[in-house]
């Protein structure tokens, strides 16, 4: 159960509740989330208890939750969070779309990119700075400098940008350069990662662990809105099944899925989801088909020399082809 405090109550009044909810033996904690106080409840109340709550003049409502996460839930919020970055708004109804490289390889590289896919419409920036391999031999990413050209490249395209932090102690960085702050699918349970950036006050992108359920994908997202961190958005990438043709199996149902039981918004990321280029384009007009807020494409100059994931990464003038045939879909869908 949850208790929604109106913005006026003081803290006595704060305080009085706990103290009352204490006395009947209830497990709670209590989170500072956009301006109100929010108290959680683990165990069920009864009726009665129901009835008292709801009849303090300071309490604004209570919603019984029965689900394991609980506000980034629909039923704490029917309405959907919209995030604001920059011009762009994730969960307002409008397409955004994430375009870049997969690593930062040079300062020439990412400007060129940036340039390119602004012009036929991308709204965000990517690029790693820091890459974590499978292989420890593979390339790493530049760090620092990565972060530097990207920041440049995002302020010559005049386009927000968002990179991957990977570590607690990279944050600080990260946060100097990047607008959204990504959590990779490695880290989507990274809990010491999680309640560092709960406490930042720029938005986080949260990509689904490969092989996490939705629940725990949700409850990865509650950790960052219960730490006081309200502006996630969350990234489909494609989980780890048996089939072998694809890198991973793109699981489109999430969409629906989670745009039924949270409030968050949801971006599709085909390439990744499918490791190949080709599928790129098919699986992100299926994407934006089934309602996602936006999509991540991979894009490179010239993929076949990218340091990392060129076998998925779209060229100039296909990203270009993708963003047209997006557009239609996405404008018969407003």
């Amino acid at each position: 159960m949850l208790i929604v405090l109106s913005p006026s109550s003081s803290n006595e009044q704060i305080q009085f509740l706990l103290n009352k909810l204490a006395q009947q033996k209830l497990e709670t904690q209590y989170y500072q989330i956009d301006g109100k106080t929010v108290i959680t409840i683990k165990d069920d109340c009864n009726l009665a208890d129901f009835i008292a709550l709801t009849a303090m003049n300071f309490v604004e409502k209570v919603i019984p939750i029965t689900k394991p996460f609980k506000l980034v839930s629909r039923e704490y919020k029917v309405s959907n969070s919209v995030i604001q970055v920059g011009n762009c708004t994730f969960g307002a109804g409008s397409l955004q779309v994430i375009a870049g490289p997969c690593a930062v390889e040079s300062r020439e590289q990412i400007i060129n990119t940036a340039l390119a896919v602004k012009k036929v419409g991308a709204t965000i920036l990517r690029g790693g700075a820091f890459k974590p391999r499978t292989s420890p031999y593979s390339f790493q990413g530049l760090g620092e400098n990565g972060l530097k050209y990207l920041a440049e490249a995002g302020k010559i395209s005049q386009l927000p940008v968002i990179t991957e932090v990977m570590d607690v102690n990279q944050v600080d960085i990260v946060y100097k350069y990047a607008d959204i702050l990504q959590i990779g699918s490695r880290n989507m349970q990274n809990f010491s990662l999680l309640k560092e950036l709960a406490q930042i006050d720029k938005p986080v992108m949260l990509k689904r662990g490969i092989s996490a359920t939705l629940e725990e994908w949700l409850l990865a997202a509650e950790y960052l809105v219960a730490g006081g961190n309200s502006k996630v958005i969350l990234c489909e990438r494609g989980i780890r099944t048996f089939e072998t043709y694809t890198r991973n199996t793109l699981d489109l149902a999430a969409v629906p899925l989670i745009k039924e039981l949270s409030h968050l918004p949801i971006v599709v990321d085909p390439s990744h989801g499918t490791g190949k280029w080709k599928l790129v384009k098919p699986m992100a007009k299926a994407a934006v088909a089934a309602g996602a807020d936006g999509l991540m494409i991979e894009v490179h100059p010239v993929p076949s020399e990218a340091h990392s994931d060129g076998e998925q990464s779209l060229t100039f003038q296909n990203f270009k082809i993708l963003m047209e045939e997006i557009n239609k879909i996405s404008n018969s869908n407003s």
